[in-house]
């Protein structure tokens, strides 16, 4: 399973900055994770402000 980022994202960044594969990267004031590179560690979500990232 992988993490992916919904709509609540405010692009602040803070999943990036935490992301131990940086597989999440801004496209148009908001991020995104590439799930082929996402480990499911949780990392991004455990940051988040506002919870934006959720495990698919």
């Amino acid at each position: 399973m992988a993490y992916q980022i919904d709509s609540s994202c405010i692009g602040c960044g803070a999943c990036a900055a935490d992301c131990p594969t940086s597989c999440i990267s801004e496209d148009g004031g908001v991020y995104k994770i590439d799930e082929a590179s996402c480990i499911d560690c949780g990392a991004c979500a455990s940051n988040c402000p506002v919870g934006s990232p959720k495990q698919i």
